[in-house]
């Protein structure tokens, strides 16, 4: 302690929640110990005293000794795309809130996974993915990367022996969501990480698989991959982290040896965060996490109650409901940094029809309701808003994944996609349910 601030090495006098407000308060990224809020950054470029202290940040610049990565010297700024420091104080906390060792921010969210991806993988290398993901990432697999000669192969990561089977010498990366995008189906990180240990104990290191997850629909407070023993948690920011809807970003958290190699990549692909975004990530999104996860899970679980008793409902997907498939799982991997259940605040469900094609035009009808006539709901995607979101996953965000595949891999053509924001429940259930009545 000093200065009567306590840095997140201290954690355990103070919960990580508190620390999520107050941060490292005594870090050699940024001096701040007179202010109460972080200053703004806002210069894409800083002043160098002189020439020969400009050629020792080119030169120390990623290259960090072993160990040294997470506390090491102050930095010297250079240019923005390098580092600045509203983003590398975000940095810190954001590795705290995901219990890794480090964390480099991103402009975005598929900015940080094409990071990840792109810096343990190279040609001729494979990628084992979940059979079902974000449309974006879908999209970057499938249409990007066999150009640069990295093959993905698509396969349910429940089947542990389908898993094991398809580990081959090529294989580089398991990635996947969990919950999945937008089914919420749970995948046992645990298991998965077992499996892949297994096979690495045959492989050398340079040859090593890593397993990566996008925890972007749990958000660090309901989930933490790596403390599950993932190796990555890649994030967009602009979802619950941020929660305001206001600012673009995305992070990679993982070990303290990725950071170097992630700062190049950024330093030479772009993609950085900007600091006008860093800061109110920092300042706002990232401190009120847990209260506005805590608010919207409960509003979840009652609007979930509700469409799960309405008979005009096909189903209802919430991990926080016990008729949830992967109940049992979402209770023992979805919980919160004081340990309590916390099954997050998405929810998918779909209307009742005899056929595909009567489920998506029902489904298509209540979102357009909901769109002219909702006060509480908006029609928008994006996600972990103050606001609660409804979108239709077929024809929007999971768009660019072949129908008949989508079908295969569980999003049901009239399948709708609820965020829920901080609105009174029982506003959110009145627009519900008028929307139902109008079908």
């Amino acid at each position: 302690m000093k200065n009567g601030k306590v840095s997140l090495s201290h954690r355990r006098s103070h919960s990580l929640e508190t620390e999520l407000i107050h941060g490292k308060s005594l870090t050699k990224k940024w001096d701040f110990n007179h202010h109460v809020v972080p200053p703004i950054s806002s210069s894409c470029t800083f002043r160098l005293d002189t020439a020969e202290r400009g050629a020792k940040g080119f030169a120390e610049f990623a290259h960090h000794a072993k160990g040294t990565a997470v506390e090491g010297p102050p930095p010297i700024y250079i240019y923005d795309r390098f580092g600045e420091p509203n983003k590398d104080v975000l940095e810190e906390n954001l590795a705290a809130a995901e219990g890794g060792q480090i964390a480099v921010t991103f402009s975005t969210g598929m900015a940080a996974i094409s990071a990840v991806l792109g810096a343990v993988t190279a040609g001729g290398d494979e990628i084992l993915a979940h059979h079902m993901l974000y449309g974006c990432t879908y999209s970057l697999l499938t249409n990007w990367y066999p150009r640069y000669s990295i093959s993905t192969k698509f396969i349910d990561f429940k089947d542990t022996a389908a898993l094991r089977h398809h580990l081959g010498e090529h294989t580089r990366v398991v990635y996947f969501e969990t919950p999945v995008n937008p089914t919420l189906e749970l995948i046992d990180i645990e298991e998965v990480v077992r499996v892949v240990k297994e096979a690495n104990k045959h492989r050398p290191q340079n040859r090593k698989i890593y397993v990566i997850i996008d925890n972007t629909f749990a958000s660090p407070f309901c989930q933490r991959p790596i403390v599950h023993g993932a190796d990555f948690a890649v994030s967009s920011l602009t979802k619950s982290i941020c929660g305001f809807g206001t600012d673009m970003g995305g992070v990679v958290v993982g070990p303290e040896w990725s950071y170097d190699k992630l700062l190049l990549y950024r330093k030479d692909f772009g993609g950085a965060l900007a600091a006008k975004s860093a800061w109110p990530i920092l300042v706002y999104g990232l401190p009120s996490l847990p209260v506005r996860m805590r608010q919207q899970m409960d509003t979840a679980l009652a609007v979930a109650q509700f469409l799960e008793k309405d008979e005009r409902i096909e189903f209802v997907r919430y991990p926080g409901l016990p008729s949830f498939p992967e109940y049992e799982l979402a209770r023992k991997q979805m919980r919160d940094y004081e340990g309590e259940f916390a099954p997050g605040g998405m929810l998918y469900f779909s209307l009742r029809g005899k056929t595909p094609k009567a489920r998506h035009d029902k489904g298509e009808a209540f979102i357009n309701f909901l769109a002219k006539n909702a006060y509480s709901i908006t029609l928008a995607v994006s996600l972990g808003n103050i606001r609660t979101l409804v979108e239709h996953p077929s024809s929007m965000t999971h768009s660019a994944i072949p129908v008949a595949e989508q079908v295969h891999n569980g999003i049901d053509p009239g399948g709708v996609r609820l965020s829920i924001g901080l609105e009174m429940a029982q506003d959110i259930i009145r627009d519900l349910r008028r929307a139902l009545d109008s079908l």
